[in-house]
């Protein structure tokens, strides 16, 4: 064989790895839209009810509280790290929100914020100032918020109502130009999170940071501040999303979020982000929970099954992309 035919057959494998390896990054980040379209187009196909507008807006509403959780857990993630209380600390959310409303209206969207962005504060500052594993950081934050909101109800006895007529029931019942309030909040969060993610500067040092924590700090970018205003945002959008929860169902009710850590974790993991962080984006978490809650639906259209299946189908989905991404990873690397 002569050189020139060996030059030309190592062009032509380069170019093929480098196809196969872009082909491996846009499947990575876009794999969760793709499913998502698919398993909408059959269930519109299978289930008479599944296409209506009004199955449509119930998705969005009863996906939007996840929305907001996984927006913060995204964040965190693509930082290489971890959050396990938001669950509790969105039930405690929704329960100061509903005992704060009898001071009225700014009381009851201040103090919940407050308190759930100062646990996020406390996480952050344990794991970038004490260097404390953010597992065992945010384990200790979820015992203590839900503690804290059996407290404030009496070990689960009293469940406080938000008064009819307030204002904080526009937040969760209320609509613009025909949209429920609570996804024309989630459309707002989601630009603005793509915007920070991908168009500032702090966008970018939480993907470096994700990427190689020690190669950021030689780079001299703000490593621990930037870990700390992840957490502290996942605390305050955990926090946030009781708030919307309590607004439309009216009382702050103590069982809620139970295990809603791990499903805002699925969530953002099967739109696309790395458990081992460095990658990922708002629009693949977007999908994600949209996913989630189109599976959850046709579960429902079914009748014959139960909330339990809903667990296993995205037990299974989460151990897929968990697969697919690695073998994506190898593909990408060279």
């Amino acid at each position: 064989m002569s050189a020139a035919t060996t030059t030309a057959t190592a062009g032509t494998g380069t170019r093929r790895g480098r196809t196969a390896g872009r082909f491996a990054e846009v499947a990575q980040r876009r794999g969760s839209v793709v499913v998502l379209v698919l398993v909408v187009v059959v269930a519109s196909v299978v289930f008479d009810d599944f296409a209506s507008l009004r199955n449509a807006e119930n998705i969005a509403v009863q996906s939007s509280f996840l929305a907001v959780i996984a927006l913060g857990m995204t964040f965190v993630i693509i930082t290489g790290g971890i959050d396990l209380s938001v669950g509790s600390v969105f039930a405690l959310g929704g329960v100061v929100t509903a005992w704060a409303s009898q001071y009225g209206t700014l009381a009851a969207l201040g103090v919940p914020l407050a308190l759930c962005g100062g646990i996020g504060l406390v996480n952050g500052l344990l794991v970038t100032r004490v260097r404390m594993a953010p597992f065992i950081v945010t384990l200790a934050s979820l015992l203590f918020a839900r503690g804290l909101l059996l407290a404030l109800s009496d070990g689960g006895q009293t469940t406080y109502l938000v008064p009819d007529g307030t204002a904080l029931t526009v937040l969760g019942r209320g609509s613009v130009l025909g949209l429920p309030w609570p996804v024309v909040v989630v459309v707002g969060l989601y630009a603005l999170g793509a915007l920070v993610l991908q168009r500032t500067g702090y966008g970018q040092t939480v993907l470096a940071v994700g990427g190689g924590e020690d190669a950021s700090r030689l780079m001299g970018l703000a490593v621990d501040r930037t870990k700390l205003l992840a957490y502290t945002s996942s605390g305050l959008l955990a926090g946030f999303a009781g708030t919307m929860s309590t607004a439309r169902s009216g009382a702050g009710v103590t069982i809620v979020g139970v295990g809603l850590e791990l499903t805002a974790i699925s969530a953002v993991v099967i739109g696309g982000t790395l458990l081992t962080g460095g990658a990922g984006s708002t629009g693949g978490t977007l999908a994600g929970v949209v996913l989630l809650g189109v599976i959850a639906n046709i579960i429902n259209q079914v009748g014959s099954l139960d909330s339990s299946y809903q667990l296993v189908v995205n037990g299974a989905f989460l151990v897929a992309v968990v697969v697919v991404q690695t073998l994506l990873a190898r593909r990408q690397s060279p």
